[in-house]
């Protein structure tokens, strides 16, 4: 095949990918307040919190009995 059609091809399948990409994460959304959690002290977290932000009480029991040794 000639290169202008390959060129096209990719040129197509790039638009229809990324439109496709696009119109699936409108539909998939983000959970509210995500951006808001400090995940890390390196992202400017404060220091003097003992609870992060964002977390239920009880997500907060859960993760901390994961990390207890036994």
């Amino acid at each position: 095949m000639k290169t202008g059609l390959w060129v096209s091809i990719v040129v197509v399948a790039g638009f229809l990918g990324f439109f496709l990409g696009y119109s699936t994460s409108s539909y998939t959304g983000v959970e509210p307040g995500y951006f808001e959690t400090a995940e890390a002290g390196g992202y400017g977290a404060a220091t003097e919190a003992t609870t992060t932000e964002g977390i239920s009480k009880e997500y907060q029991d859960y993760y901390k009995e994961l990390t207890e040794e036994e």
